[in-house]
């Protein structure tokens, strides 16, 4: 056994809660929740880590604003940097803006690696913003974080649909404890699909509908927001977008965030 897990345990000890934001691909604004999540239990005034594990497309700091990033402080392991209140550790602390063509085996080492030296102290909760899908990252915060709770993010695009209930089944399998799944990206108007025996235009079953068959709760939607690309970068901004007073309502309504 990787002598560095027990460490990881001994890191995460005072961490009350561990959520996973993660989504079956990408560019369903995972990140977003994520950065968003962190900001607003934060500003409900728990004390909240945000972890970047995208390691390929970490953005999390970009969307936060955050941009003196640095090698953090080192006091028996690395202390995260603090950011409107946030404890943040990313890969860009390590690597910069350049790419980390990490694969396979060096993946998990990495993960087990930054797990293993960030020191987060007490915290409520501690947000994890997951690589997209369900490869070699999902499967070791599995492994490595078994009391790791999931938020598994959508969209309405059937593509999105189709690859979270695959994640969502793995989930289940494994046992994974999940709070819920969000829709992002709902537009106002009812999508239409061409039905391909018939020919004919039909409305779709709403992701509500579809993950019934999973007993997962459906935490609720985030209509698609034209204002929040505009606002990436500044967390006033951010935190007054209709995104966030969205997926804060749902926060609300979620009784282990309250």
């Amino acid at each position: 056994m990787d002598p560095r897990i027990e460490v990881i345990e001994k890191r995460l000890k005072d961490v009350k809660q561990i959520i996973a934001v993660s989504g079956g691909k990408g560019g369903i604004g995972k990140s977003s929740v994520a950065s968003i999540l962190a900001l607003t239990l934060t500003k409900l005034g728990h004390k909240v880590g945000l972890l970047d594990l995208d390691f390929s497309g970490p953005s999390a700091h970009i969307i936060l604003g955050i941009k003196d990033y640095a090698f953090p402080k080192e006091d028996k392991g690395i202390v995260p940097s603090e950011y409107y209140g946030i404890k943040f550790m990313s890969i860009i602390s390590f690597s910069g803006e350049n790419p980390s063509p990490l694969r396979g085996i060096d993946i998990s080492n990495a993960i087990i690696e930054l797990l293993a030296i960030t020191q987060w102290g007490s915290l409520d909760f501690l947000i994890v913003d997951m690589p997209p899908g369900i490869g070699d990252a999902t499967l070791d915060m599995i492994r490595i974080i078994k009391r790791a709770e999931f938020i598994v993010i959508t969209t309405p695009s059937k593509l999105s649909i189709q690859t979270v209930k695959k994640s969502l089944q793995l989930l289940l399998e494994l046992k994974v404890p999940i709070i819920g799944v969000i829709e992002n990206m709902l537009e106002r108007s009812v999508p239409m699909y061409r039905d391909d025996k018939s020919g004919k235009f039909t409305k779709s079953l709403s992701i509500k509908e579809q993950v019934k068959i999973f007993n997962v709760p459906f935490l609720g939607e985030i209509y698609f927001d034209k204002d929040f690309e505009d606002s990436i970068g500044n967390v006033n901004k951010l935190y007054n977008t209709n995104f966030a007073q969205s997926l804060k309502e749902i926060i609300l309504k979620i009784r282990s965030f309250s």
